[in-house]
């Protein structure tokens, strides 16, 4: 009971959805790495579909950002960087779905920001230690409001793009992902029972680079909507 907690637990985290006085209340959230063959490229990778799996991170909810919040510069890193991609909002829960069932779990989507203390990242990948440091800190996954899906059918294409104080940084198209929604979420499910409240970030296109205090940061993602955050 709630009453026998030595301390009261933290509020519940949730994001908006477009046209509705409802929230989604976020379970976890699982980002996909470099799945953009131009994004690998520039991470010094190179990505063969044929012979390799998705892989994953995980950010804890408390790093959840709205869109149109300031974003606070984080603590120790000279090196913050954007990543722009696609949020899958998962739904139903599912084990083992296959890819044509996939669809199915999904409750929407949304626009949203991968952000990365690039510094701590390499300095982990460099000593082939974890990269939470890197990845997984306060403000760290910006949100829009979640568009529910209106289909049958996932997202396959739309344009996904990125600007910094109005100059374009990273223009992809969802046609671009190595491994689409379907896929990740099939795959995804083999290792857990994904659940509702689920937020999968899905990757981002190339073009990741560095921000400082004062930068306004506007990305998109077509027919899913917009997001925006200033560095202070």
């Amino acid at each position: 009971m709630s009453d026998n907690l030595v301390f009261p637990a933290q509020p519940a985290v949730s994001v908006a959805i477009q046209g509705s006085e409802q929230r989604f209340p976020v379970h976890r959230i699982f980002c996909v790495g470099r799945n953009y063959h131009a994004h690998a490229a520039e991470m010094g990778d190179s990505i063969d579909k044929t012979t390799m799996e998705p892989f994953y991170f995980i950010k804890d909810r408390s790093s959840i950002l709205p869109s149109g919040n300031d974003l606070t510069y984080p603590p120790q890193t000279a090196d913050l960087q954007y990543e722009m991609e696609l949020v899958v909002a998962i739904g139903q829960s599912g084990f083992e779905v296959a890819e044509a069932d996939a669809e199915k779990l999904i409750y929407g989507y949304a626009c949203g920001l991968d952000m990365t203390r690039r510094d701590l990242q390499q300095k982990g990948k460099d000593k082939r230690r974890p990269w939470d440091l890197g990845k997984n800190f306060e403000q760290a996954a910006v949100i829009s409001a979640i568009v529910p899906k209106n289909s049958s059918d996932s997202l396959k294409q739309g344009e996904i793009s990125l600007q910094v104080n109005g100059e374009t940084k990273q223009h992809s198209d969802l046609t671009q992902l190595i491994w689409n929604i379907d896929e990740i979420i099939a795959h995804l499910s083999k290792f857990y029972h994904l659940q509702p409240g689920d937020l999968i970030y899905t990757g981002t296109p190339d073009g990741v680079g560095p921000v400082v205090l004062g930068d306004l940061i506007e990305g998109s993602v077509a027919g899913v909507g917009e997001l925006s955050v200033k560095v202070v």
